[in-house]
């Protein structure tokens, strides 16, 4: 929580947004005079009327010459025209300056241009910055940006709120969503809000320089950032909208946006609605996406689905109509299938519910997913196609939830079939793809990402889990939470849970065997003795939760060599399921499509495989160096 309180100590001071509106508050100090008479009389033979022209000012270096068939009403400031081009769209481009328009009580910043312009109120226009074929930019006496706007996330009857700020992480999102219970914390953040909203404060609304709205309905009320394109929205009010060199922010294609932050790189297309929400960096939403009271991760996407009172962590894919309501989901990394409803309380009760997500889940095609929900501990989790969940808590990591084949004596009849570990024994290939996966496709430079999947945390949901397996008082043909804690409302089977033991083992006793290989090379390496791997307790929390697995797994009773000759055999034991993994699908292909293998690449010729068999073989190499030294 400390680093939270930190991190926002210094938010305001760091804002490149804060810094820009202070910079427009005190002006850029140029000088600014009155129109000449003469300068009057040419604008009016190019078709330009004012009944004040004495309330139009403008900076030295004036001239008249790229000002045609435009109104001014209310004092007005005009920059100067340096008859240079700029870029409308793609390779169209337009002679900077102020053509048939209507500019009430607004500043048109040096070689800008504003062209068929309905109304520009209100505002100021950034030099460099394109107003095409906007219908209204205009702003009230003091907008807000979107900031200070209050987001429901979760329970949608309130109860989990936020109120927004147009440089939010996900985790200051989650420290204050999931302390509501913390008064101290809520009122500092509340106060935080007041001074970020107050440092925002204007009276006017913007469009910074090098910003471009074309072909727009309506901007209002926003902050339109530099490197921000709006073209063809539909509305954008209320917003800030923020943008960087070379991580362009795009709002298109009768897109509408209000009461809104979005971030850098970020993009809102294809008609596509986001109402009171923030999109961090570099996520997107599109093709008629909806985005209502949410927070999304950067690099998540929402397309043709609903998002409504959730906070979405990082490298969500939502790619098709599906539903997610209420949701925590500040981990991220997982993904929505076409027809999944993760929102099952719109019942005859009040929706007052919500579900916790855990890190990777995946949601199959169709899955209705009932509330409340928590499967915090269930991380890289599966729920198959098809599957109706009831409201419950299921903590075994990697695991399947899946519609039974056969229901065992007993069971109740809306039970599933749980598969404890069942991702990671038959479907590595998709875990460790998406570790290399996520890391390529990071487009984001404000958050840092941890991308491994096997660290201290997911380890020590294994353990619970495995511990939960073990922990029965009797075998017998099937169990249920009575006998196996965290399984929620589902079954497992007697070779489901021998298998799930099984498989957490591999991959724990694998964890700490690689971080003793870490820590003996980096021991050599120092010209240490790597007897010091057995040494007193180290500051480095991650090797000593790994050291007190090496010891309960009983790997302290061997020698540092015998334990890397293991290390070999559960490299190659893993890259061997990984390849298993992807075999599987191809066979199944190949006995259902009858010209699978000439258009999908088989598992040994996979780009990843071949990747994964190469970063093995260099592995076993590496530490057979590091056993020639031991």
């Amino acid at each position: 929580m400390n680093t939270i309180i930190k991190t926002l100590d210094t938010t305001i001071a760091s804002s490149s947004l804060v810094a820009s509106i202070d910079a427009l508050r005190k002006g850029d100090g140029a000088p600014y005079r009155s129109l000449t008479g003469s300068e009057i009389a040419q604008l009016e033979k190019q078709g330009n009327r004012s009944f004040e022209w004495q309330l139009v000012s403008v900076r030295e270096g004036f001239t008249p010459d790229s000002i045609f068939d435009t109104t001014f009403a209310g004092a007005c400031r005009i920059g100067r025209f340096d008859k240079i081009d700029l870029a409308i769209s793609g390779t169209i481009t337009h002679r900077a300056g102020i053509y048939n328009s209507l500019v009430i009580g607004s500043s048109i910043g040096d070689n800008s241009l504003v062209r068929d312009a309905g109304m520009v109120a209100n505002c100021h226009v950034g030099s460099g910055a394109v107003v095409f074929q906007v219908k209204e930019l205009s702003a009230t006496a003091g907008p807000g940006f979107g900031n200070g706007c209050t987001i429901v996330i979760g329970n949608e009857t309130g109860g989990r709120e936020i109120a927004s700020y147009a440089e939010m992480t996900i985790p200051v999102a989650e420290a204050v969503l999931k302390n509501m219970n913390d008064a101290g914390l809520q009122r500092w953040y509340a106060d935080f809000i007041d001074a970020y909203r107050e440092c925002c404060a204007l009276p006017f609304g913007v469009v910074a320089a090098g910003a471009r709205i074309t072909c727009a309905s309506a901007v209002k009320d926003s902050f339109i950032g530099s490197d921000v394109r709006i073209d063809g929205a539909t509305l954008v009010e209320n917003c800030t909208v923020l943008g960087a060199p070379g991580e362009e922010t795009s709002i298109s294609q009768g897109s509408i946006v209000r009461n809104s932050c979005i971030q850098w790189g970020c993009e809102v297309t294809s008609m596509a609605i986001v109402e009171t929400s923030i999109l961090t960096e570099h996520s997107h939403v599109e093709r008629h996406g909806k985005a209502t009271s949410s927070i999304i991760g950067p690099n998540s996407g929402v397309a043709e689905g609903e998002v409504t009172s959730s906070l979405i962590g990082p490298f969500v894919g939502f790619h098709h109509q599906s539903m997610l309501i209420a949701a925590l989901w500040p981990e991220g990394k997982g993904n929505i299938g076409y027809g999944a409803n993760i929102g099952s309380n719109h019942t005859s009760r009040a929706p007052d519910q919500e579900i916790w997500c855990g890190e990777g889940l995946f949601f199959g095609l169709g899955a209705n997913v009932k509330f409340p929900a928590n499967y915090v501990n269930s991380p890289y989790s599966v729920i198959a196609t098809a599957v109706v969940t009831l409201p419950q808590k299921v903590e075994f990591p990697f695991s399947l939830i899946a519609n039974p084949e056969n229901r065992p004596p007993g069971i109740p009849e809306p039970y599933n079939e749980l598969f404890p570990g069942w991702v990671l024994a038959h479907n590595l290939y998709a875990i460790l793809r998406n570790e290399g996966k996520f890391k390529k496709r990071n487009r984001a430079r404000r958050t840092e990402f941890n991308f491994k999947v096997f660290r201290q945390d997911t380890v020590a949901k294994m353990i619970s889990a495995r511990e939960s397996l073990r922990g029965i008082s009797a075998a017998k043909e099937s169990y249920t939470s009575n006998e196996i804690s965290g399984a929620g409302k589902n079954f497992i089977i007697e070779k489901s849970r021998k298998e799930g033991i099984d498989t957490y083992s591999f991959f724990i006793q694998y964890y700490a065997l690689l971080a003793l290989g870490e820590k003996l090379s980096n021991d050599i390496a120092r010209k240490k003795d790597p007897a010091a791997a057995r040494g007193p307790v180290s500051e480095n929390s991650e090797w000593e939760f790994a050291r007190g697995l090496l010891a309960s797994e009983r790997f302290d009773r061997l020698s540092p060599r015998d334990n890397m000759s293991s290390l070999i055999r559960f490299h190659e034991a893993a890259m061997k399921m990984t390849i298993d993994s992807k075999e599987k699908d191809d066979m199944r292909g190949r006995r259902i499509i009858d010209d699978y293998d000439h258009i999908n690449v088989k598992a040994a010729e996979n780009a990843f495989i071949r990747e994964a068999g190469e970063t093995t073989r260099k592995r076993i190499e590496e530490i057979e160096k590091l056993m020639a030294e031991l």
